[in-house]
């Protein structure tokens, strides 16, 4: 692996790393970020995929405790059985309809305007929900721990996941955002976001890597683990970073970023300066 490539692999691992858990689409980063780096075709989608699992393990990471005591749990707490039952409630609606309109998603939206137009809707209703929250003023939200959520809470937050099947419009922006709306608190509202994505993220990046299996190779396994683990490392300290900034901070500034970004995508993108094809 040469060194242009490594950098390559390097800078695209940390730009999977910082915006897959953020509420500001990780596809359209790497869209962009590959374009400009020149870096598009088949063995640049197996090698998203790759850097995507490298995230999802860093949050794993960061909740292994947590992880391992709903493990343990399972044959005996019922709290630890909820907890589980709730995740799997909120991953089969976009499970089923990923496996229902894949190609159709792919086909259709996978495009400037429509990514464009999700990244400013997406922005647009994090403002109105921002807006809705500080009108409730000194009201606290209904659900106060993910302990506390009920199966009909996992549901309604699964049916707002649904809307990540949209390219550009953020998994954990529609997770945080409709949690946030069906009465989480900002904060439980983040971490079942976190918990959400190891099942989706496992399971599309096992379905990918299926799919493209004959793409990797020991001449590629230097650039996927370069970019494996700076997904990694980045991701790790996005997730502790977000945990911080949401005790005093809300999501305005991602959405103003979000829009910003849309409309950027939009410019660079008529003006050929995207290679959107790949």
């Amino acid at each position: 692996m040469d060194w242009l490539l490594a950098g390559k692999a390097l800078i695209l691992g940390v730009v999977e790393g910082l915006t897959e858990f953020l509420p500001v689409s990780s596809t359209g980063h790497l869209i962009v970020a590959g374009s400009l780096l020149d870096f598009t075709g088949e063995h640049a989608k197996t090698f998203d995929v790759v850097i995507q699992l490298g995230a999802i393990l860093a949050v794993c990471w960061e909740y292994r405790r947590r992880i391992g005591s709903v493990l343990t749990g399972l044959p005996a707490r019922p709290d630890a059985r909820r907890f589980a039952l709730n995740v799997v409630i909120a991953t089969i609606p976009a499970v089923v309809l990923g496996l229902l309109f894949e190609a159709t998603i792919k086909s259709a939206l996978f495009a400037p305007v429509p990514v464009a137009f999700a990244l400013v809707v997406g922005g647009v209703v994090i403002l109105w929900a921002e807006a809705r929250q500080r009108a409730r003023g000194a009201v606290p939200p209904r659900v106060q721990s993910v302990d506390a959520l009920s199966p009909l809470d996992a549901l309604k937050v699964g049916l707002a996941q649904c809307f990540a099947l949209i390219p550009g419009m953020s998994r954990s922006g529609s997770t945080i955002i409709g949690g946030m709306l069906f009465g989480l608190e900002r904060r439980v509202a983040t971490e079942f976001s976190f918990f959400l994505a190891m099942p989706i993220i496992f399971g599309a990046t096992a379905y990918e890597l299926l799919k493209s299996w004959h793409l990797l190779s020991a001449d590629a396994l230097g650039m996927f683990t370069l970019g494996f683990v700076a997904a990694f490392v980045s991701a790790f300290a996005c997730v502790r970073w977000l945990l911080r900034y949401i005790a005093a901070h809300d999501f305005t500034a991602f959405a103003w970023y979000r829009i910003g970004f849309g409309l950027l995508i939009l410019i660079v993108g008529y003006s050929d300066g995207l290679n959107w094809s790949e």
